[in-house]
């Protein structure tokens, strides 16, 4: 008699214990924010000689 009474208690513990899951969606839309402002700066230094080379006057280009 006693070993049902354990039982029964231990049946009314793990029930009360159940988690529960939920979904829902959600009351207002998802934004994503894709405002970025990327910048990038090049410096290039070039030997005069070079600048001589490439210029204009050259005639290689």
């Amino acid at each position: 008699m006693w070993r049902l009474t354990i039982v029964a208690v231990a049946v009314a513990l793990m029930s009360a214990c159940t988690p529960t899951v939920q979904l829902a969606a959600p009351s207002e839309p998802i934004n994503i924010n894709l405002n970025v402002k990327i910048q990038h700066e090049i410096y290039i230094k070039v030997d005069k000689e070079l600048d001589s080379l490439f210029s204009e006057s050259s005639g290689l280009f």
